[in-house]
């Protein structure tokens, strides 16, 4: 356990006074010395708490966290946030506990999750000159969250979301990992229900922030794209007159998106920028375009990569970095497995199934159907998750665009999948009493399943079709595990 003198040359996060006063928490250890109160890091996984953390156990629908209070304590929690909601034994134990530690903290609170919260807000406080941006949008923010950073590091010090910790949980453990050397924060926000937005938004009150574009995901839980639009610019509720908003100019929301920010707007698109001109879209291979006339190569294909890459060049700009600082940042840009991966072997895959929803299955189908190959294309789709009453309707509209996406065969697979399948046979029917050749020749496969041996059914299905110089697209939701297809078919390598 920590002791007085483990922490006398360690700095903890927060003291205890203001950790108290953030989380309007009661500290149970009754004559506790403060001076033995240190954390140097918070998690809400048991599993992942070392020496000095503070662990905030969450209550959720199916599990109640404080159970793992003793486990955190084993591995050298020192402090932890306990609930009044918890069970009334369990609390009962935790506070006879409490009473004869005077090494460890326990602060009961209200709620964890929201003391979560107004620690790390009260943890941003104390870096008053770090620059902070933020990130949402439907689709590709964790991509332009990526770009923008690459950028940004020519020219800061810069801390960054890791991967998409994006939630109500993972903003506030994000902003924990700042120090005093960082001179910007840039970090992505997401959301799953009504005002996780405007939540953690207040968290890092984000002085510069983009968004992406007003899509459909998570419509299931918004009801509309209008909801979703009025959710996600909550991100631009904190901007001030010395900040901006970053706004895709195309998409149909736009107008509303800048309506009520009191910052700079800056819109952001092809063509919106004069000094940004776009040079060739070479499909697979990325986007050549120019900055101030220094020529450039996004690795990343597709259009849509390409309007990510403009809103991460415009907050750059913004903020006063240099043509030479943006192409060092786009073409030293390393992109998170599974988005947006291009894959060469005895196939060329695009691996793009790290998340999906109807806008970037569109964008995926659109990019693979422009694609130029003297081979056969063969997509493997999975699941759009969380679309809740949509998903019908959405997955629908998937089996139409796929099928008129220049496919030779196409892998429908997932129980949502199946309503995209039936769509694309019945296009494929009508059309081969049109005699539309192409359309009414797709091979079509639907695998219900998700499994290990649907995996390999489908691995099969695609050996036996597919020859060398075949392009496939693997495109579905994170859960779908499309991934695991790559070693059975021989692709399980690098990019």
């Amino acid at each position: 356990m920590t002791d007085a003198k483990s922490v006398e040359n360690i700095e903890s996060l927060l003291k205890l006074s203001e950790t108290l006063e953030a989380v309007g928490g009661v500290l149970l250890n009754g004559e506790f010395p403060s001076e033995n109160f240190c954390f140097t890091s918070v998690q809400t996984d048991s599993r992942l708490v070392a020496e000095k953390s503070l662990f905030v156990p969450l209550i959720g629908e199916f599990q109640d966290g404080h159970i793992y209070i003793p486990s955190a304590l084993e591995k050298g929690a020192s402090a932890v946030f306990i609930s009044k909601k918890t069970s009334k034994n369990l609390l009962d134990d935790l506070k006879n506990q409490a009473v004869h530690n005077k090494n460890v903290a326990f602060i009961l609170v209200e709620n964890t999750m929201l003391a979560l919260q107004k620690a790390a807000e009260a943890y941003v406080r104390k870096f008053p000159r770090l620059i902070r941006c933020a990130v949402t949008g439907s689709s590709g923010k964790t991509t332009t969250k990526e770009i923008t950073a690459s950028i940004l590091r020519q020219k800061f010090n810069v801390i960054a979301t890791k991967g998409n910790f994006n939630s109500e949980t993972g903003l506030p453990l994000s902003v924990f990992n700042i120090r005093s050397e960082h001179e910007l924060g840039l970090f992505e926000m997401g959301m799953n229900r009504v005002n996780e937005i405007g939540e953690i938004a207040g968290v890092f009150k984000p002085n510069y922030a983009i968004i992406t574009n007003i899509g459909s995901a998570h419509i299931g839980i918004l009801g509309s794209r209008q909801n979703i639009a009025s959710e996600k610019k909550k991100i631009f509720n904190y901007i001030d007159s010395f900040g901006a908003a970053f706004i895709p100019k195309e998409d149909d929301f736009a107008s509303f998106l800048e309506k009520g920010v009191k910052g700079k707007v800056v819109k952001y698109g092809i063509d919106c920028d004069e000094s940004v001109k776009l040079v060739a879209d070479e499909g697979l291979l990325g986007t050549v375009f120019s900055v101030d006339g220094l020529t450039m190569r996004l690795s990343l294909p597709g259009k849509y990569n390409f309007l990510n890459a403009l809103a991460a060049i415009a907050l750059a700009k913004e903020l006063g970095c240099t043509a030479e600082q943006i192409k060092a940042g786009i073409e030293s840009l390393k992109m998170l497995g599974g988005r947006s991966s291009v894959k060469k072997g005895k196939f060329t895959i695009l691996e793009d199934c790290y998340n999906a929803n109807p806008d970037s299955m569109e964008k995926a189908l659109d990019l693979c159907k422009d694609t130029k190959t003297e081979g056969k294309k063969i997509y493997f789709l999975g699941d759009m998750l969380e679309l809740g009453e949509k998903s019908e309707e959405e997955h629908t509209k998937t089996g139409e665009k796929a099928i008129h996406s220049d496919a030779d065969m196409i892998i429908f697979f997932g129980s949502e999948m199946k309503y995209a399948y039936e769509k694309a046979v019945e296009i494929a029917e009508k059309k081969s009493s049109l005699a539309d050749e192409k359309i009414s020749s797709v091979r079509l496969i639907y695998i219900g399943d998700k499994d290990e041996s649907a995996i390999s059914d489908a691995a099969k299905e695609i050996n036996d079709f597919a020859q060398e110089g075949d392009l496939i697209l693997l495109k579905g939701s994170r859960g779908m595990g499309l991934e695991r297809v790559l070693p059975l078919i021989g692709m399980g390598g690098k990019s």
